[in-house]
């Protein structure tokens, strides 16, 4: 009997390269064979625990009493959709010809925890080797499969996936559950999700919350320059300043001039990626990572969900070759020198997992005008960044003047190239984008030739006046670098998570709640926002600390970090989170007086023409909302139906602000016609009348 080996993709697409690589090409049914491989795959994750209902069938419905759910002993469970691919891995990894099973999952936590799951379900016992490999040029495969480690190696990073997993489970199942039934409606509550919803409210807050404060600047017109003062916060006091400096002569105190250096960006890691395609190229996370999750399963990029924005050392020697072949197939680089210095990115101990992302040598012979614009547009910005990353630094001449002129003090900045360096392939890049962010005004003028004690007259004096800005509402770019920072000054500096989730997963959080309706993506000039629904500051509202907090989240991940490197037990930071529900499920309090939180605002659609409050729209029409106001305007009322219409918002609002409103179409019972007529409101204190008016044109058409 001919002994296989079989190896485990995570997806078909990548079993098929892996496959022509080592010879596995004769096609069977879910697996392909040859060379004595067969290669099959998983299609994401096949198997996950199990929901709440099947530890006991009374958790299928949501009481208070059965909180908190904490399994003893987990379940993993296949989908019913995945079944018949499951039944061919089991199949497989049991069949007496194979010999060893190879995990070629995703190099990284999910990977791990999608390959241990089947194998664990299908009760297999074959001896485990694990294919890590961060990219899927064929010169790589070849590489991973003569190198592939021990499926044990690994154990740290399963068991971090595992208790992720479990996390997110009891946190999800026990605080959506808790929260749902206190405050009667279905509230979802995740580990990270909340808390990412409660930077972004908190922000709102802080908007709407904020109070602009003036400020006022003096600035003199030199010649050849111009100088200001510092910011003054009384008015008069800077008119008073401008107007004794008019006509005077200034004297200049100091002039200061350094050459500085600005040393080239690193590379990309995912989050980094993500940032800047969604800055520059108004991508979402997600559209970013799944660009580049193609491009690497097109062989040209590397493994995208890494958190290290470095190589290492055993890649030096071959980096000229790859910025060389990155540098001819970059139009927008004609005319750039390209130089590399490899020891800008190359730092050992700055990678984890994975290297950061580059592109590959298959660059080469791909016919990029092929590739979908998304993917193009990201190979770019991939590309761009390798060959700023090993450029030169871009040096420059700051000259600061400081001149005294009546009792105060003005400041001139300039700048002069002396060697552009890196900008000079990033200004080309954004040189060809028809969006290309336009650079700050004056930022590289030069001062002219001025000398201490040196004396100018003051051609025109002028007060500018501003005002403090509020926060900036979050981007996909800002909110994503809060994530990564959050919680960040409270972990030790040799932690290598920190933050609200992981590379990975944080563009799956942020489109979670969207879906959920919690987060709105609203377009604003060039940028789009993310503004939180009233159902997200509801939801903040009522949640405790423990529950929003970044800093317990991020210490979480810290913690799986810990777990992955083997310095914690799985057990003691379940048993965490497991005390942490107890506490929240035994003394949370529904917070009185919170029962609007939850019913979505009502759009006034005019004044009362009663006692002047506001009237609003409703189900089943439209009301005073003053609860000692009775006035209304039904939608199912007699008179209107007798017209075969309904009083639209469009038609109350008039009647609400103008008395009247013109009408087409009102039914005639006498005739069996339509008309058009002037309706007019007359409130009587108890009821709300209409009446028509057909001897002028009164109101607009409804």
């Amino acid at each position: 009997m001919a002994q296989h080996k079989l190896v485990i993709a995570e997806k078909p697409s990548v079993a098929q390269s892996l496959a022509a690589v080592i010879g596995a090409t004769v096609r069977k049914d879910g697996y392909l064979e040859g060379n004595g491989w067969r290669v099959s795959w998983c299609v994401g994750h096949l198997a996950g625990l199990a929901d709440a209902d099947s530890y006991d069938p009374k958790y299928a419905k949501w009481r208070y009493d059965d909180l908190p759910i904490l399994p003893e002993h987990w379940q993993m469970v296949v989908g019913k959709d995945k079944k018949k691919q499951f039944d061919i891995l089991k199949k497989l990894m049991n069949a007496p010809d194979v010999t060893e099973v190879v995990n070629a999952c995703d190099a990284g936590r999910e990977g791990e925890l999608i390959f241990r799951s089947v194998y664990e379900l299908a009760g297999c016992k074959k001896p485990m080797k694990r294919l890590w490999i961060s990219s899927m040029e064929d010169s790589a495969i070849r590489e991973g499969f003569a190198n592939l480690r021990p499926g044990a190696d690994y154990d740290g990073l399963r068991d971090a996936a595992l208790c992720r997993a479990k996390a997110d489970w009891l946190v999800g199942i026990n605080a959506t559950r808790l929260f749902s039934v206190l405050y009667h409606r279905t509230l979802n509550i995740g580990r990270v999700m909340s808390p990412t919803l409660a930077l972004i409210v908190q922000r709102e807050a802080e908007i709407d919350t904020f109070q602009p404060v003036p400020f006022y600047t003096v600035a003199l017109e030199l010649p050849g320059l111009t100088v200001s003062g510092e910011r003054m916060a009384d008015k008069a006091a800077a008119k008073q300043l401008k107007e004794t400096c008019r006509g005077a002569n200034v004297t200049i105190k100091k002039v200061e001039c350094k050459e500085k250096s600005e040393k080239p960006p690193a590379l990309y890691d995912l989050t980094t990626l993500q940032r800047d395609a969604n800055r520059l190229l108004g991508f979402t996370a997600q559209q970013t990572l799944d660009y580049l999750q193609s491009l690497y399963e097109k062989k040209l990029c590397t493994y995208p969900r890494t958190d290290s924005r470095y190589l290492t050392s055993d890649m030096a020697d071959s980096l000229p070759v790859l910025v060389n072949l990155v540098a001819n197939a970059m139009p927008f680089r004609k005319g750039i020198a390209i130089t590399c210095d490899p020891q800008t990115v190359i730092n050992d101990k700055k990678v984890t997992d994975h290297h950061a992302v580059i592109p590959t040598r298959n660059l080469k012979d791909a016919d990029l005008s092929a590739l979908p614009a998304g993917e193009k547009a990201v190979l770019e910005l991939v590309a761009l960044r390798l060959l700023c990353a090993v450029a030169q630094p871009h040096i420059y001449s700051e000259t600061v003047v400081i001149a005294a002129c009546a009792g105060g003090e003005f400041t001139a900045k300039g700048k002069t190239v002396k060697h552009p360096g890196w900008k000079a392939l990033e200004d080309a890049y954004r040189a060809k984008m028809k969006d290309a962010e336009p650079k700050k005004e004056g930022a590289e003028k030069a001062l002219p030739e001025l000398t201490e004690g040196q004396t100018l007259s003051v051609a025109a004096a002028i007060v500018k006046e501003g005002k403090s800005s509020p926060p900036q509402h979050f981007t996909e770019d800002t909110l994503l670098s809060a994530m990564e920072t959050a919680g960040k000054e409270n972990m030790p500096e040799e932690a290598e998570r920190k933050g609200l989730g992981t590379p990975a997963t944080r563009a799956g959080i942020l489109e979670k709640l969207v879906s959920a309706g919690f987060l709105e993506r609203k377009k604003s000039r060039k940028t789009v926002q993310l503004l939180p629904s009233h159902d997200a500051v509801s939801l903040i509202t009522v949640l405790p600390e423990q529950l929003q907090s970044p800093l317990l989240t991020a210490e979480w991940e810290y913690r799986l970090g810990e777990i992955e490197r083997g310095q914690l037990a799985p057990e003691e930071f379940l048993d965490g989170i497991s005390t942490m529900l107890k506490d929240l499920v035994g003394t949370y309090q529904v917070i009185k007086g919170t029962e609007y939180l939850f019913t979505p605002p009502r759009e006034v659609v005019g004044k009362c023409p009663r006692c002047g409050g506001e009237v609003a729209e409703l189900q089943k029409g439209f009301f005073c909302q003053n609860d000692s106001c009775k006035f209304a305007i039904w939608k199912n009322n007699k008179w209107w139906d007798a017209k075969k219409k309904q009083p639209t918002k469009a038609v109350v609002s008039a009647l609400l602000n103008d008395g009247c409103v013109r009408v087409t179409g009102l039914y005639s019972e006498k005739t069996g016609k339509t008309y058009d007529a002037a309706v007019v409101l007359e409130d009587d204190g108890q009821y709300a009348n209409f009446k028509l008016e057909f001897d002028q044109r009164k109101g607009g058409s409804r």
